[in-house]
């Protein structure tokens, strides 16, 4: 009786990060759409005829960039539009219409679902468009993903599908002018490893001054030599994906240089079971853009060769193999490790320091029997029964993925400054690294950067290197977008009159700069510090005071505040007014002396004048003769000029008053009184006007 056939599926078969990335967001959509709303892809999301037979029959049409100003058009809010980007990605210029119309139109929106790496590609073009330099690209140049990136580059640039492409063009003199430009070299994110590495050392051996960025997708790396190794293995291969797939077409290629009866198809009705009956070994490979239904359909069709198929599969995935990812029930927890049942032969167990980096973890209180663990295989050993699990690998792959999306969709994350390195700091978040230059932090240059370890900051991930998982960050973005939009707030709710708590900031000799807080400055110009003149701001305020202050008047456009500080409650005209009336008496000190009379203050801020003729009851030639600057009098007021603010006095209406009260007491006949008065005809002196200043 013959054999059944051994039927092997790789492990890294089936959608990839970027692809279920672009579909979960597309489900999404569907299942939260409104009645009307027209939910469409511009291209194909994915390159998979079978899913983009799906996505047809749930009512989601495929689109060009031709028809973006119809559907921008004719959206509207009983019917909105949707777009969405495929994976791959799409032209600078295409992106820039998309903003353009989703700017103009509220109804018309557009998701971008460019894969992670993709966008990464384009940065990388962006950054480095500059005259000196030559943009080489190895990838398929009809390809969306390529010609997406070549529309970041300005300059001169190259595409080249292959090596041999690429060594030709050297040798023909095609590049010619590259010998005086530096080369930047990237690939396409689903290339042939193969292809890649003799293109990087065509390049590397001619050019030292190469810039060249490894961009292939790591998820393409493992698939790839997976690929290769598994095609060793069997006598056939059968590889699923799309016609139009950039990365299935690379497996094949991979596949059917050490297989020859390797098998494309595009899903379970293109195979032929006759072609692989007498196969003893099968493998089965799949592209980043077939879904995991595809792959299954294809398990089911081959039951015919293998009846008890469900078992297969089973005793399959019960082999545990080194990188595996299993999931396990905690059995027993001790507090240096966990015991895992894994449904197989062998138990699984986890050592403390492959479950966390927390020293204070304790795994008694963390974990208890039942649970269940995710876990990575590190080491299988058939003879002692027992599988070497990391539960740290899994959150760390998990998290990069998530350091990834944040990447792209810039998203703000939260975590502990854990230590300060040569040229920045370092920040964990979950079980991932990354890293924060010095520039980034939003410490002052030169400033310590240990004054941030311990602090929980929050932070941007604004580049991400595959290779080897590193993330960078940046504090400083975030710091510099949360001021903008409490600026953006500030300038929202700012009107006339509308009083704020500020901290004076700096002095100039026409006034002082308030911080009214969100990164605003406002001026309260010297006139507005005090009702008194004054020359110098710094005879009221200090640099650093806290005052409060109101708006005067403003200009969002040039960003100018003007702010008043006197306030009519610390007027000193009305504080006058609210003690004194005419005919009472104050007490007055004499602050200078003119030809034509006295000034005296009445209240700090408010000054009297005594006319010469109201000094004495006799004539006097100067006001000096009797007074002297400095000398406290009682007076009396005898007007009260509130247009002009301006106030009259008199210590003779006292002395007169007095000499009467005395001349009563000593019974002295008022003829005689009178007689020592000064002659009622003497005339009051006027005060030329130009010589009067505003006793305020």
């Amino acid at each position: 009786m013959r054999q059944e056939p051994k039927i092997t599926v790789a492990k890294h078969a089936g959608f990839c990060f970027g692809v279920k990335r672009a579909t979960d967001r597309l489900e999404e959509a569907l299942k939260n759409a409104h009645s009307g709303e027209t939910v469409c892809t511009l291209g194909h999301l994915i390159h998979n005829e079978g899913y983009n037979e799906t996505l047809r029959r749930r009512g989601v049409s495929t689109v060009s960039e031709a028809d973006l100003p119809t559907l921008a058009q004719q959206a509207d809010e009983a019917h909105p539009v949707t777009v969405f980007v495929r994976a791959h990605g799409c032209p600078r210029e295409t992106q820039e219409t998309l903003e353009r119309y989703a700017a103009e139109n509220p109804y018309f929106r557009w998701v971008d679902c460019t894969c992670p790496y993709v966008k990464k590609i384009h940065t990388i073009a962006r950054e480095n468009s500059k005259p000196d330099r030559v943009f080489l690209l190895m990838g398929a140049e009809k390809h969306p993903e390529v010609v997406g990136i070549m529309s970041y580059f300005d300059g001169e640039k190259h595409v080249f599908a292959t090596a041999e492409a690429l060594e030709r063009a050297l040798q023909t003199g095609e590049l010619v002018k590259i010998n005086k430009k530096t080369p930047v070299m990237v690939a396409q994110t689903t290339l042939n490893l193969g292809n890649w590495q003799k293109s990087q050392q065509i390049i590397g051996n001619l050019y030292t001054n190469a810039v060249i960025f490894d961009t292939i997708c790591n998820v393409t790396e493992l698939r790839q030599t997976e690929a290769s190794a598994l095609s060793r293995a069997c006598d056939v291969i059968i590889v699923i994906g799309g016609r139009e797939s950039s990365n299935t077409a690379k497996l094949y290629e991979i596949c059917r240089e050490n297989c020859p009866r390797t098998v494309w198809i595009a899903g379970a009705k293109e195979l032929d079971i006759g072609s692989v009956a007498d196969a003893y070994h099968i493998g089965i490979v799949a592209g980043a853009s077939t879904p995991r239904n595809e792959i299954e359909e294809v398990y089911k069709t081959m039951s015919e060769i293998n009846e008890n198929f469900e078992q297969m599969l089973d005793e399959q995935c019960s082999t545990l193999n080194i990188g595996d990812v299993v999931t396990g029930t905690v059995t027993q927890v001790t507090d240096n490790e966990l015991q895992l049942d894994l449904g197989t032969s062998v138990t699984g167990y986890i050592k403390a320091d492959q479950i966390s980096d927390d020293p204070a973890l304790k795994l008694t209180e963390a974990f208890k029997k039942g649970d269940q663990i995710e876990a990575f295989v590190i080491r299988v050993s058939d003879v002692e029964g027992v599988a070497e699990l990391s539960k740290k690998r899994v959150d760390a792959d998990r998290n990069w993925q998530n350091i990834v999306a944040a990447c792209e969709e810039k998203t703000v994350l939260e975590g502990k400054v854990a230590e300060a390195v040569k040229g920045g700091v370092v920040i964990f978040t979950n079980a991932s690294r990354v890293f924060i230059p010095a520039s980034q932090t939003g410490v002052p240059k030169d400033g310590d950067l240990n004054e941030l370890v311990g602090q929980t900051v929050r932070f941007r991930i604004i580049e991400v290197k595959p290779q080897g998982k590193k993330a960078i960050g940046s504090i400083r973005q975030v710091l510099r977008d949360e001021r903008r939009a409490q600026e953006a707030e500030f300038w929202a709710d700012i009107e006339v009159g509308k009083t704020y708590e500020g901290t004076v900031r700096s002095l100039t000799p026409y006034g002082a700069f308030v911080d009214l807080g969100a990164g605003v400055d406002g001026m309260v110009h010297v006139t507005e510090l005090s009702w008194k003149r004054i020359g110098d701001p710094s005879k009221v305020v200090s640099v650093g005071d806290k005052i409060n202050v109101f708006v005067k008047s403003f200009d969002p456009e040039k960003k100018r505040i003007s702010l008043g500080y006197k306030t009519e409650a610390d007027n000193p005209w009305n504080i006058f007014k609210a003690q004194y009336a005419v005919g009472d008496i104050a007490t007055v000190k004499i602050v200078n002396l003119q030809p034509f009379g006295a000034f005296a203050e009445i209240v700090d801020g408010v000054d009297g004048l005594i006319h010469i003729s109201r000094i004495a009851m006799q004539r006097i030639a100067n006001p000096g003769e009797v007074l002297s600057v400095g000398q406290v009098v009682d007076a009396r007021i005898i007007d009260i000029d509130d247009e002009n603010h301006k106030v009259s006095l008199s210590i003779r209406a006292l002395l007169e008053e007095q000499a009467e009260a005395e001349a009563a007491a000593a019974e002295v006949p008022a003829e005689e009184a009178e007689a020592e008065e000064i002659p009622a005809e003497v005339p009051v002196e006027e005060v030329p006007a130009e010589e009067t200043p505003a006793e305020e």
